[in-house]
């Protein structure tokens, strides 16, 4: 019996042009050899998932702590891919968009869902403005929150847009409700296989206004461990639950609302701050990039502190009236430019070290 990541789908179309499994392969060794650093890291990839091998390597965002490399079973990409398609019903034909770097695990499953499940696959340069370099129109695409802020005025193009990556604003999300796009946060990670949570970010219903809350995809169910850190099972893509280090209020086993990571939790004077709340009510009034963390202090423990990129003398006041008193930032650090991960994501510890490695 064939192995099902070798068979590629009849109606699998990649820039236009239908492949055959020898054709692909030629096509990615071809492009191995002459294409660009982002081309060439996605012919890897299909010829790394073509390979007779049962898994592959990949490696986590590195987000919180050193990057690491896991070994996923291709049939288990495979499940999530269908699962993919079923919720958003995306069938064979679906004109889709692959604007994320293939080094990571939401860029390949988005090669892995076309293959699969017979889209036809169009690839573009993965900057923060990806539209600006086609012209058609789409069904499906993934990105960044970084990338949809900076193509709002091209996101009509598309019909149905994930995002995921980081969390988005609540800035970024208002100004999400009037267009066309139905658009949806995701909630994963590598170990489950990209996303198995999503919540809608604009189209909402009544019973959906004003909540903040992610359902489960068909098949995954949610627990709490002691720190109120989430649990995940989902045996068609995971043979072991999934215990994350991600805070959350659990409202049924198939929905929840995300709070923050357990590790950047500040304990202030005996409360808890979960630093990504705080930066959702600062969002409103703070037009730069910056973030919420903490630094040692003798009465409070921990005391709140802001990092904002910009010039201290030019910035203008803040407006702390949305915030409880032990969330307010006890004081301001200003940085001429924050530190990013390679998948576009504030790099706190990095950026921190560097801020007072200065002083």
């Amino acid at each position: 019996m064939e192995e099902p990541w070798l068979y590629i789908h009849p109606e699998f179309k990649l820039n236009d042009k239908g492949y055959s499994l020898p054709k692909l392969i030629n096509l990615a060794e071809a492009i191995r050899m002459e294409g660009d650093a982002e081309e060439k890291l996605m012919a890897e990839f299909i010829l790394e998932w073509l390979y007779p091998k049962e898994s592959l390597l990949v490696s986590t965002s590195g987000t919180t702590g050193s990057p690491k490399t896991l070994s996923l079973d291709k049939s288990k990409m495979i499940a999530s891919a269908k699962a993919t398609g079923e919720y958003f019903t995306l069938l064979p034909g679906t004109k889709a968009l692959l604007c994320l770097s293939t080094n990571y695990i939401a860029g390949k499953l988005m090669v892995v869902r076309a293959m699969t499940l017979g889209w036809h696959l169009d690839v573009v340069t993965p900057n923060k403005q990806p539209l600006l370099q086609t012209k058609k129109e789409y069904d499906f695409t993934a990105m960044v929150p970084l990338q949809v802020q900076h193509s709002l005025k091209e996101l009509h193009r598309v019909k149905k847009i994930i995002v995921g990556g980081t969390p988005i604003s609540a800035v970024l999300e208002k100004q999400l409700q009037d267009i066309p796009t139905a658009l949806f946060a995701t909630y994963g990670m590598t170990e489950t296989i990209t996303h198995i949570a999503i919540k809608k970010l604009n189209h909402k219903d009544e019973t959906e206004n004003n909540q903040d809350v992610y359902k489960a995809l068909p098949g995954v169910s949610f627990a709490l461990d002691d720190r109120n850190c989430l649990i995940i099972t989902a045996s068609a893509i995971s043979k072991n639950k999934v215990v994350t280090n991600d805070v959350v209020q659990l409202f049924s086993k198939t929905s929840f609302q995300w709070l923050g990571r357990a590790d950047f939790v500040i304990n202030s004077a005996g409360h808890k701050v979960h630093p990504e709340q705080v930066e959702q009510v600062l969002a409103l009034v703070i037009d730069a990039p910056f973030f919420i963390s903490s630094l040692p202090d003798p009465s409070l423990g921990d005391k709140v502190i802001l990092v904002i990129e910009g010039n201290e003398d030019t910035f203008p006041e803040i407006d702390y009236v949305r915030l409880h008193p032990y969330e307010k930032p006890k004081e301001i650090y200003f940085v001429k430019e924050l530190i990013y991960t390679t998948t576009g994501k504030i790099n706190r510890e990095e950026t921190k070290n560097k801020l007072f490695s200065k002083k």
